[in-house]
């Protein structure tokens, strides 16, 4: 790619984790470890969902592309990281760079979204049990994912294009451990104005809107369960919801450190802290979330394992 001076650069440097040289054996196990907590766990859940037919409702057909996003969310970044652990070389070519940035983008929105369809799926089966199954027909719960994934993929695409025209200075050095839209728009020395619209016109709402549709669906719920004397019923609600607002807290809480992050001499450190749970310990748990804490997940399993047992 020629720039405006004639430079041409072919790689980005990403940046390394703030972790003293000495530590990097240790932190490379752990982040291994950690990374294959997440395939294994979202695998699970995708195959028990697969197999079993007790769990081929609604709120697990989009637990299972949660999984698979997730899957894929964390296989964007972590292999590279580790690689680059492994080498001591944090390079990445241009194209690799924005392959990086635009799966990130696609994988992460699309975690977004389902989230918003699961709390949709949640807000019907309560405030609407009689004609949940009318509601939530396989036809519209196919029909909401599949618009999800068409529009992350364009969404994502769009970016990647408009950054694709972009010349970039002599500064290659990416202040973050993969390829992030934000950084990539502060190392160019071309005209960044459409980009900073796109991003304001398209990007604010992918955030925002999601988000308020969860809050709206969940105080419809909490309005519903009031009128609601049964100790039980209510019980059985806040059980139901739990895991969606675990996962929920935990995904946006991570987005908002990221963006209300102060700036402070330390700020590298916590901007990889942030990083890393958005990247890396969000997909991780959110397996554990709703397996530890759904009973359907639990005796999916063990009739697996039982059925298993008996043909062997």
């Amino acid at each position: 790619m020629i720039m405006k001076n004639q430079t041409v650069i072919f790689v980005f440097i990403l940046r390394d984790l703030p972790i003293p040289p000495e530590h990097h054996p240790l932190f490379y196990v752990l982040f291994l470890a950690m990374y294959l907590t997440t395939i294994m766990g979202n695998l699970i859940i995708i195959t028990l969902i697969l197999l079993d037919s007790h769990l081929h409702t609604p709120m697990y057909f989009f637990l299972s592309n949660l999984s698979f996003s997730d899957l894929c969310f964390s296989s964007v970044t972590m292999p590279k990281l580790l690689t680059n652990m492994q080498s001591q070389d944090p390079s990445i070519s241009y194209v690799g760079c924005l392959t990086q940035m635009y799966f990130f983008m696609v994988f992460g929105n699309m975690e977004n979204f389902i989230l918003m369809v699961m709390a949709y799926d949640r807000y019907v089966a309560i405030c609407f049990p009689l004609h949940y199954t009318s509601i939530m027909s396989p036809k519209l719960c196919v029909c909401m994912v599949t618009m999800s994934w068409v529009f992350n993929i364009l969404y994502s695409m769009l970016h990647t294009l408009l950054l694709a025209r972009l010349s970039f200075c002599e500064d290659n050095m990416i202040p973050q451990f993969f390829c992030d839209i934000s950084a990539l728009l502060k190392l160019s020395c071309s005209d960044i104005f459409i980009n900073e619209l796109m991003i304001f016109i398209l990007g604010g709402p992918v955030i925002v809107i999601p988000f308020s549709l969860i809050i709206v669906s969940y105080v419809q719920i909490v309005c519903s369960i009031l009128k609601v004397s049964s100790a039980r019923v209510i019980h059985k609600v806040f059980s139901t919801c739990g895991s969606h607002l675990s996962v929920v807290s935990l995904f946006y809480g991570t987005i908002i450190g990221v963006y209300f992050c102060p700036s402070a001499n330390n700020s590298t450190v916590k901007e990889t802290v942030i990083a890393m749970m958005y990247t890396v310990v969000t997909p991780m748990l959110n397996p554990f979330i709703y397996s530890l804490r759904n009973r359907d997940m639990k005796e999916a399993l063990i009739r697996i394992l039982c059925k298993k047992k008996i043909t062997f």
